[in-house]
């Protein structure tokens, strides 16, 4: 039997060891002394069925009774507060002071006889048999065990019963320990003669309570790196275990979302449909995806953050978590920016659109001034921006030039500049009705230089450089040829700008359909057939197809500018 007690004293000292290891500081202090207890019991019942002596029995059996005083008071005392049961002060100091007694009276039992009257020691067949007769004391030591495993069972089935947020895993570990005690203690002699149970009895008790402090870990949810924010209130937080089962949430989550307090602890959220939208929703996000983690939730006029992430014990993940903060006056501060920023965007916007407005008018008014003094019959300008915008549409229509919608807006904008230059040309030669001398020819074609000096000064402060550009090259090259025959620099080829080629075939177009006071406008096939002979001379021949495709258009449009006229 030696080896029966020594196993337990060896089997409780290794739980006690591995409880050591794993324990943790919000574990109940009940259940560290629990771990204490049973080994120093299991000590006594190995130095009992060691003992030579009657005096060593009676050292030995002091050990023993530990367990009837103060380890079923234990562990009554954990059952309790396991179950968030407050129990009576007095009721706690009472039963240890009657228990405390009952241990002096067993220290000085010789002297006093009210634990036993009288004991006996013999062996026999090697075994110890130490024989009592109990004293009156020793009922009050009986009655005290009895009252704990009765109060203890009542508050697990009050528990199971009444309160949803107590967990019912733990509730059936705590009654296995409890039973097991108690059957050992009142029957365990009978069971098995000459074989005290309660060594065994309270180290499978151990390792039952080393599966409690484990799940502890998981229900204790008010000792994580949280503290701090659950004492003050303002964030609220939710624990679910991986298999979406209900781990416990403190009273702020409780007040904003009170659907919480109809979950039972460690049964699945889903039971309840109200979560489908709120916690299911935003940890399912979290699940498909870790960095899906933030989601905003509005109730009575509140908008909260919920941040999703896990449940951590120590350095192991053990489920998740949700954070819930009010995030009500950041949203109104960040909504009252963005309708700030709105409103300030299209305050400048219209500012914006009116100064360019003013930007264009005065273009336009410097270019009617300019066609002013020519010899036109007026709406050169306005003709050669609509043929340039009829080109454009056809070539943009392509992919072979990919020119951009930008760059279009732009080179439409920009046609009316392409004669600013005149305004430095003598109204001699400008306004002459016939043909130039060579003389006044080569004055006449400086304005293509003067013009894209005019249009530098004029824009070079614009936001828009691309605009700018484009508004040079017009009016700098738009009476360059592809052959290089043109002025003012001779270019040839692609080195005069799309931008200039195009509004070249616009210039030409409008000059030989338009009247002017020194000739009649030109019927349109005949206008058609010059600026097809000019196509690999004077235009650039890749043109062409867009140039035929917006002929009906430009046709259509001087039709009825000279029908206006009329």
């Amino acid at each position: 039997m030696t080896s029966y007690y020594d196993l337990t004293l060896v089997a409780s000292l290794a739980l006690a060891l591995i409880y050591v290891c794993v324990w943790h500081k919000h574990f109940d202090v009940r259940i560290t002394l629990v771990f204490v207890f049973v080994p120093i019991i299991n000590l006594g019942y190995c130095l009992l069925n060691r003992a030579q002596s009657q005096e060593a029995a009676l050292v030995a059996n002091v050990l023993t009774y530990i367990s009837g005083c103060y380890l079923m008071p234990v562990i009554m005392f954990t059952v309790f507060s396991l179950c968030h049961i407050k129990l009576p002060r007095w009721i706690s100091v009472g039963l240890l002071t009657i228990n405390t007694a009952v241990l002096l009276c067993l220290v000085v039992n010789g002297e006093s006889g009210l634990i036993y009257k009288s004991v006996s020691f013999q062996h026999v067949e090697d075994q110890v048999i130490f024989t009592k007769v109990y004293g009156p004391v020793h009922s009050v030591y009986y009655a005290t065990i009895f009252a704990c495993f009765l109060a203890s069972i009542g508050a697990m089935v009050y528990s199971y019963i009444r309160k949803k947020q107590v967990s019912r895993k733990l509730i059936y570990l705590l009654f296995l320990p409890v039973a097991l005690s108690m059957l050992s203690f009142f029957a365990g002699r009978q069971l098995v003669k000459g074989i005290e149970l309660i060594p065994g009895s309270i180290t499978i008790a151990l390792m039952v309570y080393l599966i409690i402090v484990h799940r502890i870990c998981l229900y204790d949810i008010t000792d994580t790196a949280i503290d701090t924010l659950v004492q003050t209130g303002d964030t609220a937080f939710i624990s679910i275990d991986f298999k979406l089962n209900y781990l416990g949430s403190n009273a702020t989550a409780k007040s904003i979302l009170p659907e919480l307090n109809a979950l039972t602890v460690d049964r699945p959220v889903a039971n309840a449909p109200a979560m489908n939208d709120t916690v299911l929703a935003w940890l399912n996000a979290f699940i498909r995806d870790e960095s899906d983690n933030t989601a905003l939730f509005e109730r009575n006029n509140r908008i909260y953050k919920i941040q999703s992430g896990y449940l951590y014990d120590s350095h192991r993940k053990r489920g998740y978590q949700l954070f819930i903060t009010d995030d009500t006056a950041d949203r109104q501060y960040i909504n009252l920016l963005a309708n700030f920023n709105t409103e300030l965007k299209r305050e400048v916007d219209e500012k914006t659109a009116h100064i360019l407005a003013m930007h264009n008018n005065l273009i336009m008014s410097m270019a009617t001034m300019v066609e002013s003094r020519d010899n036109s019959t007026g709406g050169h300008i306005r003709r050669t921006s609509e043929g340039v915008r009829l080109l454009t549409a056809e070539i943009q229509a392509d992919s072979a030039f990919a020119l951009s919608e930008a760059f279009c807006q732009n080179l439409i904008k920009a046609a009316p500049m392409h004669d600013l230059g005149k305004i430095a040309v003598d109204d001699a030669v400008l306004r002459k009705p016939g043909r130039f001398t060579p003389e006044e020819f080569e004055k006449m074609k400086a304005h293509a230089s003067e013009g894209a000096r005019i249009v530098h000064e004029v824009l070079k402060d614009t936001d828009d450089p691309d605009f700018r550009i484009i508004a040079e090259n017009v009016a700098h090259y738009h009476h360059e040829r592809w052959d290089g025959s043109g002025y003012p620099e001779g270019l040839k080829g692609e080195e005069i700008p799309i931008e200039a080629r195009i509004m070249a075939i616009a210039d030409v177009y409008d000059a030989l359909v338009s009247k002017r006071v020194y000739k009649d406008s030109m019927p349109f096939d005949q206008a058609d057939a010059i600026i097809m002979q000019g196509m690999g001379k004077h235009f650039d021949a890749r043109l062409e197809p867009y140039y035929q495709r917006a002929r009906p258009k430009l046709e259509a449009y001087y039709a009825a500018m000279n029908a206006a006229e009329a």
